[in-house]
């Protein structure tokens, strides 16, 4: 098949956000240089939102400025508002995210406003993207359930992602948020999406709460959705969504896409490599069974914890 399926990595910003302890700003840099040598082409990066948010990752302009970028890799950063986005500006961005939410409840409790509010909020910051020749991408949550007001509406995905679109998101990305998709929901809601906005625009974004997102990924490849959002060694979860810890593992999307003739550009032992490094230096388990059992296949590299 050969047909290609890009691979956004996001364990430096989403895997990490959500850890107790701070992690040190080298090690940051290290997870991020690493994910950049493994055939990754998208390595996100950190996030300019308020300390007091999200303060494990208070360090974003630190982090960027040790930044070593690979050639051909982006190295998006979550922006909230026009002052995150200056923030984001004044550190080196070429590329950023924006993130709003399909649920009403959640958008509230997130951002402390409406659905309609956030979108106006990123007008301006989208246009300082334009301005800066800034590439952006746009998140939305909660598109397959929502942890205040339950279920959420088709027709709400949708409008969110036609909103985003319309202010000049290059790709929007489809958030399980709380991880309760399950297949045929997940084809549903992307199928439903589609309607309104190009499938090649399109990335998937599933946590892996009830042990469905590998099925929900392949379920969203199947109808066509080329673009897949996970986190090395299935680090991090959303720290506003109570039970959703841990995002799918990067490692088992890559073995499950290769194995099915997809090519993802990514050397897979190399990454396994990687998520053996980073929970070794976070002190946690490896969530990821194909990273584990590849591992487990190879010769103990000295180098590879240190």
């Amino acid at each position: 098949m050969n047909e290609q399926v890009k691979i956004v990595e996001v364990g430096a910003r989403d895997g990490l956000q959500n850890e107790r302890s701070i992690v040190p700003v080298f090690v940051k840099q290290e997870l991020i240089r690493r994910l950049g040598r493994t055939g990754l082409k998208v390595v996100e990066t950190t996030s300019f939102v308020h300390p007091d948010w999200v303060p494990q990752l208070a360090d974003a302009e630190e982090v960027m400025a040790g930044l070593k970028r690979q050639p051909g890799v982006m190295y998006p950063v979550l922006v909230p508002n026009l002052k995150g986005m200056q923030r984001a500006v004044s550190a080196g961005a070429r590329e950023i995210a924006v993130f709003a939410a399909a649920s009403e409840a959640f958008s509230q409790k997130n951002t402390n406003c409406s659905i309609e509010e956030s979108i106006e909020r990123f007008r301006p910051v989208i246009e300082m993207a334009r301005e800066h020749d800034i590439w952006v991408r746009g998140y939305i949550s909660c598109v397959l359930g929502c942890p205040y007001q339950g279920a959420v509406e088709l027709g709400d995905v949708v409008r969110v992602a036609e909103s985003l679109v319309e202010l000049g998101c290059a790709e929007i990305s489809l958030g399980d948020t709380i991880g309760t998709g399950t297949p045929h929901k997940a084809a549903e809601m992307l199928q439903a999406v589609a309607q309104a906005v190009p499938m090649e625009r399109l990335a998937v974004h599933f946590h892996d709460t009830y042990g469905q997102a590998l099925a929900n990924i392949l379920a969203c490849v199947e109808q066509g959705v080329r673009i897949v959002d996970c986190s090395v060694a299935g680090l991090g979860g959303c720290p506003y969504a109570r039970g959703a810890t841990g995002n799918v593992a990067t490692e088992d999307v890559v073995y499950m896409l290769e194995g099915m003739g997809y090519a993802t550009g990514i050397e897979l032992d190399r990454l396994a490599e990687v998520g053996a490094w980073i929970t070794n230096q976070l002190q946690k388990p490896n969530y990821s069974r194909a990273g584990t059992a590849r591992l487990a296949s190879m010769p103990v590299n000295p180098v590879m914890f240190t």
